[in-house]
């Protein structure tokens, strides 16, 4: 109707929201940290079936997240991430929950750079705290300052450099190890850091202090809905970006080839040891019925064979990229462990012999 009222559609059953959010994840329009990636081509009907329902079932628990503190669905989506298996709020989402529900009389972020003391304790910091505050690091601060309507209770809190160095999170590299493109393959390289804390540490550090402010503050609001940023630090969890390959410009030189095993090389799966952490090869998984790319065997086999011909510290380097270790075995330790072994015992075999 012209001129009538813009409003939401609040889904008001289960069957409401879960027809709202299968209509969500078939448009793509979900978040990736609520249904993952979507499969592959190849990955069949079933794995497209299972994605559906999973990606559906978590945004319809969004959804009904956001209802309970008084949140649109489509704002709920653009709010919530979902951080070891529990909703988590964005910091600017946490912010709108208290601000939409009427229970907040004021609430101000700012950022002081080595705030003098008597301007910390205008800002309303206790002494204690304030005569705490030595060091530069220390003085360097995002703030929130918070009121209540109904009580009239204020709070103040103050998130510092020091903070952020002590909790691990601060970052003033230019550059990270992250993926890039190499020979039409993916490995590890440094790439330009971006890092929420090198590009933004201002308001990395404002909403630190109004997570820990407004979840205190406005406890019966948020109902033990977490920030972010909380929810990674009990989960031990980091922020992945590794999702997408990076573009490399520049020019890349391809290691050179190992060279070919010795008639007399001992080969196969008898030349590994026991190491107090070995993985029998036999009973490794080496791909499956449904054709799984790579083999864990093939792999051991090949890598110990180039390694065992080199003659010199560096073409082992060479064959270590070639093989890119890092890259295949970051999420299986014991196989980085086993590839690591066969490489220290090489290095060490060429040592004793002067090679």
């Amino acid at each position: 109707m012209v001129g009538g009222a813009i409003s939401a559609i609040i889904p008001q059953s289960i069957e409401e929201t879960w027809r709202l959010a299968t209509m969500i994840v078939e448009a793509g329009l979900a978040p990736q940290a609520l249904v993952g990636r979507e499969p592959n081509a190849d990955a069949g009907d079933e794995a497209y079936k299972r994605w559906g329902k999973k990606g559906t079932s978590a945004v319809a628990i969004v959804i009904m997240s956001g209802a309970e503190l008084g949140l649109p669905p489509m704002v709920a989506l653009r709010s919530f991430t979902v951080i070891g298996g529990k909703p988590a709020l964005y910091g600017d989402g946490l912010i709108n929950v208290v601000r939409k529900s009427g229970r907040a009389k004021s609430l101000e972020l700012g950022y002081l750079r080595d705030a003098s003391k008597e301007a910390l304790l205008n800002l309303g910091l206790s002494k204690d705290v304030v005569a705490q505050m030595n060091t530069v690091d220390e003085r360097t601060i995002g703030w929130c300052k918070a009121a209540r309507a109904d009580t009239g209770e204020v709070k103040v809190e103050a998130y510092s450099v020091a903070d952020a160095k002590q909790a691990g999170l601060w970052d003033e590299r230019p550059t990270r190890r992250g993926k890039v493109w190499k020979n039409n393959q993916q490995v590890w390289d440094d790439v330009p850091n971006d890092s929420s804390w090198f590009r933004h540490p201002k308001r990395m550090k404002q909403w630190r202090a109004a997570g820990f402010c407004l979840r205190e503050l406005f406890g019966d609001v948020l109902g033990g809905i977490r920030d972010e940023f909380e929810a990674r630090d009990i989960a031990g969890d980091v922020i992945d970006h590794d999702d997408e390959p990076v573009a490399v410009t520049r020019k890349l030189t391809p290691p050179s080839p190992p060279k070919p095993p010795s008639p007399d090389a001992p080969r196969g799966i008898d030349r590994i040891p026991d190491n107090g952490f070995d993985k029998d090869l036999l009973d490794v998984r080496d791909g499956d019925e449904e054709g799984e790319a790579f083999s864990y065997g093939k792999f051991f086999d090949d890598f110990q064979n180039a390694i065992d011909s080199t003659a010199n510290e560096a073409e082992v380097e060479d064959v270590w990229t070639d093989f890119d270790v890092e890259a295949r075995f970051q999420d299986d330790a014991d196989s980085r462990r086993l590839a690591d072994d066969i490489k220290a015992r090489r290095l060490t075999a060429i040592s004793s012999h002067g090679g």
